[in-house]
């Protein structure tokens, strides 16, 4: 009788926990829909590709799927994770690696919801989380673009050092039903078009959040809109410091007029900064090819996020430095710094940046006046022509000490106080980074 009653409850217990495995083997293996399910055919007429091509630009594909030497697209670039390095893939029409077999509705999937064929899950470093906020318009448009507008690569792809288990993907499917998005991006009523158009740049194909949103314990960016007081309010990202773009007055773009910001996507420098670092990718493929309305919505919008005085600290006041000082790394600044950024640390706008009221020189976070010291920047290339001025790298000339030493100074004058820099600092970038590369990574497309 006591067999049979356990028999019994065994098999009421072993039901719903056949019933949960199978609803989950088929959550994290299906295909979400998309609304060009039905489509058998695309057109792709030269303005459809011509558009796309200009959404591909917008959204800065270049940066993550393309090597310098290499045909573009074809993937290849290894992106360090917390489990281990991955690789992007090759997204060139080609058939046998790349999406030369995707329909209209698979790499919608792939694009908006980070959904392979097959229901095989991408890893969150492709920005489906913001690219859901695509419009059907402006997929197709891409589709089209990359479907004929791209020269195919015979180039495989390359596997991820990711080990077992920790490289299944089906764990994806859960972390995107709890952090991915789903909608397309919906213009808010009470804004104007330029404001919606703006928010639709930076939100979704810009995809600004995956590097200056700080990011919380799964990895989830803690905002994805203006609702979220993290959104964009700056976070550290693979040895560099992405700043605030809200309204921070010491480490965001609190002191920036809306054409200042304008002057920096078209031209990469205005009198506060040059860009350097992961936004340099992104200049030289990305912002400055954008239409100047769209760097005007771009502007707008980011001048309407508020910024937090609390988080921020003290507006930054500039103070001279009427006399030699004799301060560790005062003697280096002189001697290595100040011909481009001047011993009053105001630079020479617009060609060689101010360090006095820098982000980097306010920012709690010192990865990237470490960085750029040790490696170096890449170079800025305008309309084709590389910029004659590129900061030079300085891992070879000083010492970890030395390097802390004039950091410390460049944080600690002129009314910066960004706080001081250790050199067990310098020696971990040291040793997880590497020289900028003077040849940057160009595209050109038709």
């Amino acid at each position: 009788m006591n067999n049979r009653r356990f028999a019994r409850t065994a098999g009421w217990l072993v039901l719903p926990c056949v019933v949960a495995a199978g609803l989950l083997a088929w959550y994290v293996t299906r295909e979400p829909a998309s609304p060009f399910e039905q489509q058998q055919a695309t057109r792709f007429d030269p303005a459809l590709v011509s558009r796309g091509e200009y959404v591909a630009r917008v959204s800065d594909c270049v940066a993550c799927h393309s090597l310098p030497g290499k045909t573009p697209f074809a993937g290849g670039l290894e992106m360090a994770t917390p489990l281990g390095a991955i690789h992007a893939t090759n997204i060139t029409p080609d058939r046998e690696h790349g999406i030369g077999t995707y329909s209209l509705a698979d790499f919608d999937r792939a694009v908006r919801h980070g959904v392979a064929p097959g229901g095989r899950r991408l890893y969150p470093a492709m920005p489906y989380p913001s690219y859901v906020k695509l419009s059907d318009d402006d997929i197709q448009a891409l589709y089209a673009f990359f479907m004929k507008g791209v020269q195919p690569a015979n180039e495989p792809n390359l596997p991820s050092s990711i080990p077992w288990p920790l490289n299944l993907r089906w764990p994806i499917a859960l972390w995107n039903g709890v952090f991915a998005p789903t909608a397309t991006y919906a213009a808010k009523p009470g804004q104007d078009a330029l404001w919606n158009r703006g928010a639709y740049i930076v939100q979704g194909p810009g995809h600004c959040g995956s590097c200056h949103t700080p990011r919380g314990l799964a990895f989830n960016e803690k905002a994805l809109d203006e609702s979220g007081a993290p959104f964009l309010a700056g976070a550290l990202l693979d040895g560099w410091y992405a700043p605030s773009l809200r309204q921070d007055h010491n480490t965001g773009l609190g002191r920036w007029s809306e054409e200042q910001i304008v002057q920096f996507l078209k031209t990469g420098r205005n009198q506060h900064a040059v860009v350097y670092g992961s936004m340099t990718e992104a200049f030289n493929n990305s912002t400055q090819f954008m239409q100047d309305d769209d760097l005007a919505a771009i502007a707008r919008y980011l001048k309407s996020l508020p910024g937090d005085p609390q988080r921020d600290g003290s507006p930054w006041q500039y103070q001279a430095v009427t006399a030699r000082s004799d301060a560790p790394g005062a003697h280096t600044y002189a001697t290595r710094c100040a011909s481009c950024h001047g011993l009053d640390g105001k630079g020479q706008p617009d060609w060689m940046p101010p360090l006095a009221g820098a982000t980097s020189a306010l920012a709690t976070e010192n990865a990237s006046a470490i960085n750029i010291t040790l490696n170096g920047s890449q170079r800025v290339v305008t309309a084709g022509m590389p910029d004659a001025y590129r900061m030079p790298a300085f891992r070879e000339q000083l010492s970890d000490q030395e390097i802390a030493d004039v950091l410390s100074y460049v944080r600690g004058t002129w009314g910066n106080h960004g706080g001081a820099v250790d050199a067990k600092a310098v020696s971990k970038l040291r040793g997880h980074t590497d020289p900028a590369s003077s040849s940057p990574i160009i595209l050109h497309m038709r």
